[in-house]
Order: structure tokens, then sequence, then C-alpha cells
């Protein structure tokens, strides 16, 4: 298509993008589409043409941010038309499309057609245009692999569900598991190493039930990324213990250009209320991941996320869910606080959690990942360690990320460039705590460079 035989030729957009990496990704590869069109982004005083919110509804909480964002965009941009997409948009269509300055609501079997459905709402005379589609019908793979604004690339390899934990509306918003296949997946990531991408990381929904659609396997697509030439680090962005097996973890240790970094959804530490959530693993299957991951990659980052006040959670449970976090070696924690979600399982489970109790309980555990977080930056205080520094941002120092995911600034004095990936010499905690001070050593380091040892 010649670019000005689209009406969106030299319009103006503004973006709003809620929840989890993937619906970055994908707000990020539809900015770039738009872009190819002539679509430019509205800056400054600029008033937008039309707007694009991606949402969650992860939470009840994340429903009423989605709502927030559509009404603060429509008084920001009060002419623009805006379009709706993601998962609440899939969950609550009608409920969107009344909201003042809503044109578009478009639900997961259609996402692929925004652009045509955009244009088609830009010329329409009627308000609050929807296009969703029942649950069975989604099994369309809208493919995203895009930087947007940031350092990293986001490459989306799977999306959708097969697990119905009793908590989630995800399943009900996303659809079936599906996927892209290898072949597709790793030209996207030669694009990217074409375009100068040095960091991929690989997002979906559950992406350690890759190869639904296509009979192939997670480990399969780690070993084929691995081999792209150019993409020099890779980062799982989220798995399922029961779907981290031995074999990416043992390959994941001696690959090229997997980071030693793992993000492991918990959920809960009691095995009472894995069962109540309809999980698929217990804790002592969890607590083998970690000591697995720590044997062979005893450097490697483990983040975990965390749900407190779920229905059916006694205080026993949490105190025993409690005992068992602060025993793992792990990095962090990602706390979330349960939310009723209408529709799910965890309705029927009696005994509710007050708000207090959750609050609490967040706190406690809030407080235990920030202490095993510092003790995982203060540990490295002094080694050299591989950094991918980021773009700058005005007025503050260049900042950036270790092989092993300890957020770096760059202290008065040192010399790097945005994108570049060089050694650097780990210094103190900063002052708020949130980030190491680190010297750049190297400007671009050699990969035959073995870091495995980090000698102060």
């Amino acid at each position: 298509m010649n670019l000005h035989s689209s009406i969106l030729y030299n319009k103006k957009a503004a973006y709003a993008t809620l929840g989890c990496k993937l619906n970055y990704a994908e707000t990020s590869s539809l900015r770039d589409r738009l872009c190819a069109l002539g679509v430019q982004d509205a800056v400054d005083d600029e008033e937008a043409d039309f707007c694009i919110v991606n949402t969650c509804s992860v939470t009840g909480e994340a429903d009423a941010k989605c709502r927030h964002a559509i009404h603060r965009l429509h008084r920001r941009h009060p002419r623009a038309l805006i379009a709706v997409m993601g998962c609440y948009a899939q969950l609550a269509a009608e409920t969107i499309a009344k909201i003042e300055g809503v044109g578009l609501v478009v639900g997961m079997e259609h996402k692929g057609r925004i652009i045509e459905l955009l244009e088609k709402a830009l010329t329409a005379d009627e308000e609050g245009l929807a296009f969703t589609s029942p649950l069975q019908d989604i099994r369309t793979f809208v493919p995203s692999c895009s930087r947007g604004e940031r350092t990293r690339y986001f490459l989306k390899v799977q999306d959708g569900c097969n697990y119905y934990c009793t908590y989630c509306t995800i399943p009900i918003a996303r659809g079936r598991s599906r996927n892209g296949s290898i072949a597709s997946l790793v030209e996207q990531a030669r694009e990217a190493a074409a375009a100068g991408g040095r960091e991929i990381v690989i997002t979906g929904v559950n992406i350690g039930d890759f190869g639904r659609t296509t009979g192939e396997s997670f480990a399969e697509l780690v070993r084929a990324l691995d081999a792209v030439e150019g993409i020099a680090r890779y980062r799982i962005s989220s798995i399922e213990p029961n779907l981290l097996t031995d074999e990416i973890i043992d390959f994941c240790a001696k690959s090229r250009a997997f980071m030693p970094h793992f993000h492991i959804p918990l959920q809960s530490g009691s095995d009472d209320v894995l069962r109540l959530m309809r999980r698929r693993y217990d804790t002592a299957l969890f607590r083998s991941k970690v000591e697995r991951i720590r044997s062979i990659m005893p450097d490697a980052f483990i983040g975990v996320d965390v749900i407190v006040g779920t229905r059916g959670e006694t205080q026993e449970y949490f105190e025993d869910a409690y005992r068992f976090i602060e025993s793992l070696d792990i990095s962090q924690l990602h706390v979330f606080s349960y939310s009723e979600r209408p529709g799910t399982k965890a309705l029927e489970i009696p005994h509710i959690v007050t708000p207090q109790e959750k609050h609490e309980r967040s706190q406690r555990l809030i407080r235990l990942s920030e202490a095993k977080r510092r003790a995982h930056y203060q540990k490295y205080i002094g080694t050299a360690r591989p950094v991918l520094w980021e773009h700058h941002r005005d007025g503050m120092p260049l900042l950036g990320w270790t092989d092993n995911y300890i957020r770096v600034s760059m202290v008065a004095g040192g010399a790097a460039e945005a994108d570049s990936l060089g050694l650097a010499r780990l210094g103190s905690l900063s002052q708020d705590g949130e980030t190491l001070e680190a010297f750049p050593m190297l400007q671009e380091f050699p990969h035959t460079v073995d870091f495995s040892n980090n000698q102060k």
C-alpha cells in the first residue's frame, strides 16, 4: 500500500499500555506498523487524532486503571477517537463501548485487524464500534517483536492459556494456548538483530506451553534463538515451574546468549493454597527448580510472583507460605493482592481474607522481597559484570542492567553510550537503594570473555 493512500497518513496518535510485558510488546509493534503508514506520535501539546489503549484485566484494580486511562486520554484529546484493545476489551466490550470518547473496541480474535478496523472507525458515523468474538473463535496468533522506546526488544512467542487456575481470568480473556513457528520467530529475532537489537525478552501468556500450534517445544525454540547472530542477550520473561524443565535450565547455563535470569510464578508457598488455586505443582517441585538453577548458575537472578489474600488463605496457610518463601534462595518477589474476578472458580471457595489482612500480608512480603533484592545486589559489589546501557533520560545518569539483572547507574566520570554492552565495575548501593553505582571498564567486550568467576 502507498502510505499516502491510507486515511491514517499524517495522523497523530497517543498510546497507553497497562499490564504485562506482552501488552507492551504488542503496543510497540502496533506503533511501528502505524508509523510505517505515516502515523506520528502526538508530542508535547499536540492533540491526537486517535488514541490506542491496550488494557489489562488481571485484577479489579487493573480494570479501574484501564477506565481511568481512557478518561484521562479523552480529557487530554477530547476530539480523538479512542480505540481499546487487550484483555479488558475482550471481557467488557459493551461496558467500554459506552465510555465517552471510545469509538472502537477490539477483542482478541480481531486485534490482527486493528489497523483496518481503526480506518473503518475513523470514517464511521456510529459510536463505540465493537469487534469481539467468543472464546472458542480465538485461534489467531498475532506476531509481535518490537522495541518501541526501550533498549530491549520484546518477542512474543505464544498467546493464550490452557490453565484454568481458579483465581484467573486470563484464559477467558485471551483464549486457548497458541504460538508462532520457530522458523518465524527466529526470523523476527534476525530482523531485530539487523535493526541493532542487542537484547530480546521472550514474552507470552504461558511461554513454557509453546508448541501447541506447531508441535514444537519451548526447549527447541530456546536452542534456535540462541543461534541467531547479533543478539547478545535473551531473557525468559516468565515460565511456569512445572514447564521449566531441567533441559531448559541446563541449556541456559551453558548457552551463548541466555542470561542467568529466571522469573518463575509461585503464587503461594502453601501447598493447601496451591491446591485451592489448581496450580500444577507443589512447593517441593518449586524448591527443586530454584535449587537446580542455583547449583549450576549461582549468580542467577530469580524473580518470583506471589499472590496474597486469595480465598481460602487462612492465617495458618499464609504463615506456611511466608516461611517457605523466606527459606528460598531467590532474588526478588513480585507481590500481588488477590482480587475477586467475575466468572472464576475462586468465588466458590469459602473464607474471605479482609482488605486489612491482605494489606498486612502484602507488606510483610514486600519487606522480605526488598531484603532479598538488596542481598542479591550487595553480593556483587566490587565485581565486574557485563552491562547493557539503556537510552539516556533527561537529567538522569545513564542506567543499565547486568547479565544477572542488577540495575546499575553510571558514576560521574564514567563513559559509555546507550545501547552499548561492556564490562563495568560495580560499586556501592545508591542512596535510594534502587541501583548499584557502576563504572564502565570496556566500551564493548569480545564474546570470548568469561564472566563466570567474577573475582573482585
